[in-house]
């Protein structure tokens, strides 16, 4: 497709009123993520000389942003993006000066994984952008499939360039600049962001009092059994991607070019991204559910490319073009995945679930970097892309093994409700609409079970 049509075809996304402008400040909050993990080994590696000690500082953090990271979602659906984005992003920016200062005055080691670990309540931008669009397009299915392809088009875009220019700063200006500048752009990003309230979704309305409904309120989105599916596909997904990371750079180490790492992987996330920008131009003719296992089996088979080429001992030229192709199936994967996770929960859930989903994500890269980085050491080079297909094969498996719980069931409209779609699907004691139908009680009202029907969620079902 030429880009000018490509072009045309996302712009009816921004005809919405501050559309724009909450995509932009994201995008530089989501660049100072993609900042982080480069710039802080990049820093203890010179001013500490320890590649170990970074590793631990950068696995504290991590293991603390997936805990926290839920937490904070929950409080963003209790009361709103901004009240709650303004503080985080300041309070984060704490501990992160705590840790530049610990490591420019020599502070003792242990400090150091204390302050990246504090550094856990950064809010889920992406995922907020997504429930805007939500909000933004909810009577419109087809233009809801294109935001969130746009917005994973956009997350392997800053994980392309992210990591380039900590690398740029670290080694051209001074260790700490890469830090320095992923602080700054994240703070003043989410500060942007919080600061466009036209576009924020409104909260929901209070469901009615009662032990029951506080329950369904307050309780987690994991008792939903769909998105339980969903999280554990993701964290296998994830060691996919923190699998393939290390045994690239093993591999091209092992090849006398280790420099050219970062462009293998840049292959990797440039197939992904213009995969999910021509995913979004395709008019869905599955269900979710569906269209969630197909991108699996392709994410599983592509993913014995890089094997063959590995184990085959190819050189970089063929390598990166199995990369490439490889990325090209994780994309429409999660923008289904995310887009499910829409489906699957009701809207006074959304932000916490979705930052469930990037939890899980978030745990399967730490493990299967950890598990590359042994069968780097042991094993000869290009073995360690077996584990990436294994991890694609785990996530097909466990979303075949739920697949029923990602299938939207249709309820019968009640009495005193014709006329009304009703598409309540109850899962685990999570009702969700269909289609913006709400079901009604038998005498026309809203019945205990269907508490807050969000007419959101796509009806491409």
């Amino acid at each position: 497709m030429p880009p000018r049509a490509l072009l045309t075809s996302y712009r009816r996304l921004f005809a919405a009123p501050g559309a724009a402008a909450f995509t932009l400040a994201g995008l530089l909050g989501r660049l100072a993520l993609s900042m982080n993990g480069v710039a802080l080994v990049v820093l203890l590696s010179e001013r500490r000389g320890s590649y170990g000690l970074a590793g631990a500082v950068s696995a504290a953090g991590l293991v603390a942003g997936a805990i926290g990271m839920p937490l904070i979602g929950r409080l963003v659906d209790r009361y709103g993006q901004a009240r709650v984005t303004v503080p985080a992003a300041l309070y984060n920016a704490v501990p992160l000066t705590g840790l530049l200062l610990c490591v420019r005055l020599g502070a003792p080691d242990w400090t150091l994984p204390l302050c990246s670990a504090a550094c856990s309540a950064a809010p889920n931008l992406g995922g907020m952008a997504r429930s805007r669009w939500a909000h933004l397009y909810r009577d419109d299915p087809a233009a809801r499939h294109l935001a969130n392809s746009f917005e994973q088009a956009l997350d392997e875009l800053c994980f392309m360039a992210g990591p380039v220019l900590a690398m740029v700063l670290c080694t051209t200006l001074a260790p700490e600049a890469g830090l320095i500048t992923a602080g700054t752009l994240g703070t003043a990003g989410a500060l942007l962001f919080a600061a466009q309230r036209r576009t924020e979704p409104p909260l929901p309305a209070a469901p009615a009092q009662g032990r029951e409904a506080a329950g369904r309120r307050h309780g987690s989105p994991l008792r939903a059994p769909g998105l339980r599916v969903l999280v554990l596909t993701f964290l296998a997904t994830g060691m996919v991607f923190g699998a393939t990371e290390i045994t690239t750079v093993a591999y091209a180490d092992a090849l006398g070019h280790k420099a050219s790492a970062g462009l293998l992987l840049a292959l990797v996330a440039a197939g992904s991204c213009v995969a999910g920008l021509l995913f979004g131009l395709l008019t869905p003719r599955r269900a979710p559910g569906a269209r969630f296992l197909l991108g699996a089996t392709a994410m599983a088979a592509v993913l014995l490319l890089p094997l063959a080429a590995g184990l085959g001992g190819a050189g970089l030229g063929l390598l990166g073009v199995t990369l490439f192709a490889a990325g090209t199936a994780t994309a429409p994967t999660m923008v289904t995945g995310m887009t499910l996770v829409q489906e699957l929960l009701p809207q006074r859930q959304f932000n916490e679930g979705m930052a469930m989903a990037v939890s899980g994500i978030v745990v399967g890269i730490s493990a299967g970097a950890a598990l590359a980085g042994t069968v780097a050491e042991q094993a000869a080079p290009g073995t360690g892309y077996a584990l990436p297909a294994v991890a694609a094969g785990a996530a097909l498996l466990i979303a075949l093994a739920g697949r029923r719980h990602l299938t939207m069931r249709k309820a019968p409209a009640a009495d005193g409700a014709a006329g009304t779609a009703a598409g309540e699907a109850v899962e685990g004691g999570q009702g969700t609409a269909l289609d913006g139908g709400r079901s009604g009680a038998a005498d026309g009202g809203r019945s205990g079970a269907a508490e807050n029907a969000e007419p959101i969620v796509s009806g491409t079902l």
